[in-house]
């Protein structure tokens, strides 16, 4: 009989002593033996570049980990076609913790048109193809064949949108939960410092990862036995307002309530299901009232307890006061361009609770408003001024949102019965805390710190709240506005800002004449608005895209950006565009779905471009405003200019074989009949003439004669 293989002795905790050794984890397995090590308890494996600064997850997490006395190793951006990187730090004592990084990486690989992006921002150089497509699948399928046993836990931004059955544009289909795709042995959605601390410690402690299920912010499969145990137990429990105890002592689950959404069979095959399940989802996002949800795929049932409690502000400083070098790591030659825009920026907050339906930011900071205090963030500060390279100017202190800083419900007990989504919206709530005095005493004590310069405001505001707050408005436009201020007003059409739970565009030129006003009384009459506006949202067609244009030309705003809309996994705005209804209204929403109209709605934001002329020609027939062409007041003139057409011929050029066009993104779709593996990745089959030919072989051949 062969010999059982011996299990690798379990390391005492503390794992080492010098504290904080050296500024960055080991990244190869030859920083790890100069460390002194032979083993690590964690590898972190990231899509992102490796950068040691508090923006970055694996930074965060790396730190929070490596303070609870455990052993760290990052495998930043491995190749992926193998799974040799994963064994580079041998077998992990503990588990590997999977990131695609700090973006879905469909997102960062492919735009709203389904074209590849030119960079990566998060590696180095800018380079793209440096992560796998869908790269928590892949990176969790690696691991397991690396070291088969060693529990893998999946997290970051990509898992928290996809921890549930979920619509994904670029396959245009409903997509299992992520758990059961990545077979991870645990997802971790949310924000993962406690979490990831608590796992640790008790893996180490010899717990199991089935232990591990009665924690808040995770998701995980049960087996098809338990699961079987379950659907008997639920009995046919299919909406928020029950919960079946008897299924309780089937999940095991310490929270009070349970809530069995419809299934990944029912909302694949129905939208209206799909619509449910969102609706459901979407209204258990609060930790203080949500019920652990459980939906079934096939014979097994995924399970997602609550979302973590949000961190105190003791516990928001002590993960942001650890030790970060704010730099990249030393290996890399190039810079990361993510890096080089937020290293001089400070967050002071994290989450949203402004509800809009087409952000992603709830679904992984949360709702709540979690943080810092003044004398952590303005300890940063210090910090960021004494370095070196330092020149005077912080970019930005803020956040999701830089004025939301300090703001909860005033009403605790409120707080923890409240399933409202938003706080803003229609109406900013009566028992929001909307004081900008903690705020404003920041920014001045920031910018009086010796080194600095300037504090920019750069993360963008909410209008409306601002508003509230002349004092605010006037300290803004005084000392923290670069020039230029981002605002977000998103479009102007009442029907589809509602869709959005975005104010009424004259909430925008309120702000912006009080904006100018308090930049003429702070000395700085030529400081600019840059509103930010989206096309091809849901419920938005080519009217009022054509509303949105005329009100750009009449108020003189070009913008040089245009968001288009992106139908991120779990995000309301999705649904709305995958089922064609509003989930808490069940009323029809019209998209922009095919390409060539999501193309024109992006034309008529720049209507004043030559290359968009063309387009805004047909967009304006194709909507009945011909009226719109030529003349004083139409958008574009009636006779194309010279550099439209010559815009029209390079792109028809691009077009042609060998002319570089563009990538359009194609993943196989089995339900259509597709093959598995994606399409459009090689080179495209040659034709016309081509050296080596037969034919031109025989040219040659005749010409030599």
């Amino acid at each position: 009989m062969p010999t059982p293989t011996a299990k690798p002795a379990r390391l005492s905790l503390p794992m080492w002593t010098e504290r904080y050794a050296a500024p960055h984890a080991p990244t190869t397995a030859e920083e790890m033996r100069a460390r002194g090590w032979d083993a690590v308890d964690v590898v972190f494996v990231t899509g992102d570049a490796y950068v040691d600064h508090p923006s970055f997850a694996m930074a965060i997490l790396h730190r929070v980990l490596e303070r609870a006395g455990f052993r760290v190793a990052v495998l930043s951006q491995p190749e992926w076609k193998s799974c040799d990187p994963w064994r580079a730090f041998g077998r992990p004592r503990l588990f590997f913790a999977i990131s695609a990084g700090n973006m879905d990486s469909m997102i960062n690989h492919y735009t709203a048109n389904k074209k590849v992006r030119n960079d990566d921002a998060y590696s180095p150089g800018g380079r793209i193809g440096l992560r796998p497509d869908r790269a928590t699948l892949v990176y969790c399928q690696r691991a397991r064949e690396a070291f088969p046993g060693v529990p893998v836990i999946a997290g970051g931004v990509e898992a928290s949108l996809r921890r549930l059955a979920h619509y994904d544009y670029w396959s245009d289909t409903v997509k299992r939960s992520i758990v059961r795709d990545s077979k991870a042995d645990l997802v971790v959605y949310g924000m993962g410092e406690a979490n990831i601390t608590e796992i640790a410690k008790r893996l180490a402690a010899g717990q199991t990862v089935r232990d591990l299920r009665d924690l808040r912010g995770v998701a995980y499969a049960m087996g098809a036995k338990e699961s079987e145990e379950l659907r008997s137990a639920e009995c046919g429990v299919r909406n928020e307002d029950q919960s079946v105890s008897s299924a309780h002592s089937a999940l095991r689950t310490p929270h009070s309530a349970l809530v069995v959404l419809p299934s990944f069979e029912e909302v694949r095959d129905d939208k209206r299901k799909f619509a449910e399940a969102t609706r459901v989802i979407h209204t258990n996002t609060n930790p203080f009232n949500a019920a652990t949800l459980v939906q079934f795929h096939d014979r097994q049932a995924v399970v997602q307890t609550p979302p973590a409690l949000p961190l105190s502000q003791a516990e928001m400083d002590a993960v942001f006061d650890l030790p970060y070098t704010r730099r990249p790591h030393p290996s890399y030659t190039e810079p990361v361009p993510a890096h080089e825009m937020i290293k001089d920026s400070v967050t002071s907050m994290r989450g949203c609770f402004g509800g809009y339906t087409f952000c992603s930011i709830p679904a992984h900071q949360g709702r709540i408003i979690q943080s810092r205090s003044q004398e952590s963030i303005l300890k940063e500060v210090e910090k960021l001024a004494a370095d070196p390279e330092f020149k005077g100017v912080v970019s930005d202190i803020g956040g999701a949102t830089a004025n939301m800083y300090q703001m909860r419900c005033t009403r605790p007990e409120v707080e923890a019965k409240c399933k409202r989504l938003s706080c803003i919206h229609p109406t900013v709530c009566k028992l929001l805390g909307t004081d900008h005095s903690p705020t404003i005493e920041l920014l001045q004590k920031a910018r009086e710190v010796d080194g600095v310069r300037k504090v920019f405001v750069s993360s963008g505001i909410r209008m409306d709240l601002a508003q509230l707050s002349p004092e605010y408005v006037s300290e803004l436009a005084a000392h923290h506005t670069g020039g230029r201020l981002k605002v977000a007003p998103e479009h102007t059409s009442p029907k589809v800002l509602a869709l959005m739970k975005k104010p009424n565009i004259d909430n925008f030129g309120v702000f912006a004449e009080q904006f100018a006003e308090a930049s003429a009384e702070g000395g700085k009459p030529r400081q600019q608005i840059v509103p930010y506006f989206i096309a091809s949202h849901p419920g938005c067609d080519l009217n009022e895209m054509i509303d949105l244009a005329l009100y750009l030309k009449q108020n003189g705003y070009r913008p040089d950006q245009v968001q288009d809309f992106i139908p991120a996994p779990f995000d309301i705005a999705t649904c709305m565009y995958y089922t064609g209804l509003d989930p808490f209204t069940n009323k029809p929403v019209e998209s922009a779905r095919n390409l060539r109209d999501r193309k024109m709605q992006r034309a008529l934001m720049q209507f004043f471009k030559p290359e968009n002329y063309f387009t805004v020609r047909d967009a304006l027939a194709q909507a009945g405003r011909a009226d719109l062409i030529g003349g004083c007041d139409g958008l574009i003139p009636a006779h194309p200019p010279k550099e439209a057409i010559e815009a029209r011929r390079r792109e028809a050029n691009r077009g042609a074989p060998g002319g570089g066009g563009d990538h359009y993104h194609t993943v196989a779709n089995p339900a259509k009949g597709e093959r598995p593996g994606e399409r459009g990745a090689g080179p495209p089959k040659p034709t016309g003439y081509r050296p080596g030919r037969k034919t031109q072989q025989r040219r040659q051949g005749k010409k030599s004669s």
